[in-house]
């Protein structure tokens, strides 16, 4: 019985996340529940599956997930919380030896550095729950040193609810029309990020932490089916592909599980019925966002920062309509710009760098 703290029971990830509890029930204990505000969801969470501890972040604070992440009596911390409240909880949890899946994407963007350097002080585990990094890390058992044996990863990207149109039409798409994601049903947040290529740009970033892998070993195709969730290449020229239907819960199963694998209820994939898989190169013209967080990973520092949290401000403005589609972009170029960074940076200076972006990206006006 694996022991599960479950930081963000109430999003997505940590719904889909109670799913695999309720399918192997003899294999995961929920001791811990957070989430960020009382709901009747949460409520029955807590109704459902009686953890010893629960916090609610809007009225006790972020302190109690500190104590959860590191108590003996948690086995596997389940980051599922958005935004900067799982920075701590994640880092503490490593330090003592805990194993982390982490779903929280600015974890790694802005604290990569802190991460890995906790991850690699206890040699506690840091497990994916992401599908492309679960696909790459499924691709890469048994395949250590990866520095000796990867020629590059190969990030699959479903171009977004504009892949098929040409960039010179996208001056004035809507809000709505963003938001009509061709495969995934996600949040409107990363819906956007997937229209404008940034969720890529940030993935790659998490890659290059995750995998100890530089930049230009990186890449990131185009896949319109979002049925190989990425590839890894090898130096023999071999390539390996992970594939499934896009249901997020096989990946989070994959890390709560580890290093078994576990038996799902979910469909199973069909390739006479899948019938083709299509690739095709990104263009740099129409996903700007993609070039720009190649950038603020090669300079490091607080450049990832600052893109994430200049990134975040201008989908905002956009879906409020206080910015176009194409601006997006500007602007976090314009934040990238403007910014001077702070080297090998602690805890603070990242948040304070990532006020900074937000500050920018809230004033700027092209």
């Amino acid at each position: 019985m694996k022991r599960i703290a479950l930081l963000g029971s109430t999003g997505s990830i940590g719904r889909q996340t109670l799913d695999v509890v309720r399918w192997h029930p003899d294999e995961f204990e929920v001791v811990a529940l957070v989430a960020g505000r009382p709901t009747s969801l949460f409520e029955a969470q807590v109704a459902e599956f009686s953890p010893r501890q629960t916090c609610l972040t809007s009225r006790d604070g972020a302190d109690p997930l500190v104590a959860f992440a590191t108590d003996p009596a948690t086995d596997l911390v389940v980051i599922a919380t958005s935004g900067t409240v799982g920075f701590r909880p994640t880092i503490a949890a490593l330090q003592v030896g805990k194993a982390v899946a982490l779903a929280n994407k600015e974890t790694l963007i802005m604290a990569g550095h802190l991460v890995t350097a906790a991850a690699n002080s206890t040699g506690a585990a840091l497990l994916p729950i992401d599908s492309e990094h679960s696909a790459i890390w499924q691709c890469l058992q048994g395949e250590e040193p990866y520095a000796e044996r990867v020629r590059r990863l190969l990030l699959t990207a479903s171009g977004g609810a504009f892949r098929d149109r040409p960039v010179a039409t996208l001056c004035d798409v809507s809000p709505a029309e963003a938001l009509k994601h061709p495969t995934w049903s996600m949040g409107p947040k990363i819906t956007i990020d997937s229209a404008t290529l940034m969720n890529k740009g940030l993935e790659v970033i998490e890659a290059h932490w995750l995998f100890g892998l530089g930049l230009d070993q990186i890449d990131v195709v185009i896949h319109h089916q979002s049925v190989i969730h990425s590839l890894v290449e090898f130096v023999d020229g071999s390539v390996k592909a992970q594939l499934g239907l896009p249901d997020m819960r096989l990946p989070i199963q994959y890390a709560m599980a580890h290093p078994r694998r576990l038996s799902t209820p979910v469909d199973r994939l069909n390739l006479a019925s899948v019938a083709q898989l299509t690739f095709g190169p990104v263009d740099a013209a129409k996903y700007p966002c993609l070039g720009l967080a190649y950038f603020a990973g090669r300079s490091g520092a607080t450049y990832p920062t600052v893109l994430n949290a200049a990134n975040e401000v201008a989908v905002a403005r956009f879906l409020d309509n206080d910015l176009k589609f194409m601006q997006i972009a500007e602007l976090i170029d314009a934040a990238l710009q403007a910014h001077r960074p702070c080297d090998a940076p602690s805890l603070d200076e990242v948040l304070a760098a990532d006020g900074w972006g937000r500050a920018f990206a809230r004033s700027w006006r092209r």
